[in-house]
């Protein structure tokens, strides 16, 4: 809920200084100078936060309404504390909306990942290729690993890449999403393989937001560099709050 509202009254600083009036924005055209465009990159940005809640052009219009009244201090036409529950309800029920959607879309891209290039599926859900079985020490989830991988969703657009930054990562297997844990552990050093993992085994429901969306299936190529014991008291870039949540080490960098 506070993240909610934060995202509300950032985006009542970019949308009251950009609508000209309830039923009618601002087009490209009249994004003449750099406050302008500043504005607009920001609204643009917070803004996509709310794309998981698939609004009509009338309820864009009810939420402008409500930013330009708040914005100028104009008394609220509802009674803002009777309607947070009710916000929460709408966020909660659109967000799981299209979790599930991509849940049942991630799905079909894993059986087909299985049925068409060959690939296995765990019991967990996990389904994998190795695509290098590697010849050197096969992982457990208590070690250090360092690896390069490269990080999709089903449609093929790059949330996360240590192979684009070019630089090889390193961190506790138990630290990280479920399907790290356990895919690693089938291939050895110096092997490399394909990871589908279903949202049960990433970032459930809630995704990782901005980059990662609720309920999505993600798609990996992980290539195992070298394996070593644990350093006692070792915690993964990013943090114990990163490694508490699951997070792939450089995702709380991104």
């Amino acid at each position: 809920m506070k993240k909610l509202l934060c995202i509300l009254a950032l985006l009542s600083l970019t949308m009251a200084a950009g609508c000209k009036s309830q039923s009618g924005g601002k087009s490209a055209s009249d994004l003449k100078t750099d406050e302008d465009k500043t504005f607009y990159a920001v609204g643009a940005l917070f803004g996509g936060r709310l794309k998981p809640l698939q609004l009509t052009d009338a309820e864009l219009e009810s939420l402008i309404f409500g930013i330009r009244d708040s914005a100028k201090g104009i008394d609220s036409k509802v009674d803002l504390v009777a309607f947070q529950p009710k916000i929460q309800e709408l966020f909660q029920t659109r967000m799981g909306r299209q979790s599930e959607e991509f849940k049942k879309k991630g799905q079909e891209f894993l059986e087909n990942f299985v049925k068409n290039e060959g690939a296995k599926k765990t019991e967990s859900g996990l389904a994998y290729k190795i695509i290098t079985e590697g010849t050197g020490k096969t992982p457990k989830a208590e070690d250090m690993v360092e690896v390069h991988y490269h990080g999709t969703l089903t449609d093929g657009t790059v949330f996360d890449s240590s192979v684009e930054r070019g630089k090889r990562v390193s961190f506790p297997l138990n630290r990280v999403i479920k399907g790290w844990t356990e895919g690693l552990q089938l291939i050895k050093e110096g092997g490399k393989i394909k990871l589908v993992i279903p949202s049960d085994l990433a970032y459930g429901d809630h995704g990782a937001p901005p980059k990662i969306p609720g309920g999505s299936t993600l798609v990996f190529e992980v290539e195992l560099f070298s394996v070593k014991p644990q350093p006692a008291g070792e915690v993964p870039p990013g943090g114990a709050a990163g490694a508490a949540k699951g997070k792939i080490p450089s995702a709380k960098k991104k």
